[in-house]
């Protein structure tokens, strides 16, 4: 199940670490897993220690739950969490693409324009992997563009869990029709430098995806 780079530069806690989030965020370790440290450790073939701190960092980005006595799981996601956190991302990310505007460099809003053309051809195509790649970095470059180092860990933290909500809730990327047109209204206010235009923009995008859920049967959730 676990698969690590033996050949990467990085240090073996991070590796490990990064292995383990991806599994999270897509799905192939499920809500309510027991992070087991000794089966673990024996299928990447490397000690506890990089396990255990890479449990104990995935806990504090609330991926992993830790129980005394108990041992360690990976965190479950409600409907009503992903609520939430998405009226949280809704202020963030307007914020973020206001900033964005105003502060993006001709190069940057290139590279914007590039991934949105590919997020449209996914979504013609009808290429899943491809519209939740290309619309992850979408907003990765807005945040990007902002310059703002606090606010880019704020949102791409939020945004690692809205993927991971997609894994496990809809394996059909729904609204993906609809947000080729939203992700130009986005792109053209920062073309213009028009923050408040990007801003509202890209409120009434994250609220179309946090509508979704409400409309949801969330009884119990």
């Amino acid at each position: 199940m676990l698969n690590i780079d033996i050949n990467s530069h990085k240090p073996l806690r991070e590796i490990v670490y990064e292995e383990l989030k991806k599994l999270i965020l897509t799905g192939k370790i499920s809500p309510g897993t027991r992070m087991m440290e000794v089966e673990m450790a024996e299928e990447l073939g490397v000690s506890r220690t990089p396990v255990r701190e890479a449990i104990r960092k995935l806990e504090r980005e609330g991926l992993v739950n830790i129980e005394p006595r108990k041992g360690a799981y990976a965190a479950s996601m409600t409907k009503r969490d992903m609520v939430d956190i998405l009226e949280v991302r809704q202020t963030m990310e307007g914020l973020a693409a206001q900033f964005a505007a105003e502060r993006m460099t001709k190069e940057q809003i290139e590279d914007l324009q590039k991934v949105s053309e590919d997020f449209n051809n996914a979504v013609k195509a009808g290429d899943m992997g491809e519209m939740i790649r290309q619309d992850t970095l979408f907003h990765h470059l807005i945040v990007e563009g902002t310059g703002n180092k606090l606010l880019k860990e704020m949102v791409e933290q939020l945004q690692e869990l809205v993927l991971r909500f997609r894994y496990l809730y809809y394996d059909d990327f729904r609204r993906a029709e609809k947000m080729p047109d939203e992700h130009k209204e986005i792109l053209e206010g920062i073309i213009k430098k028009d923050g408040i235009r990007a801003r509202d923009a890209a409120d009434y995008h994250i609220d179309g995806l946090k509508q979704i859920v409400i409309s949801e049967d969330m009884a119990g959730k």
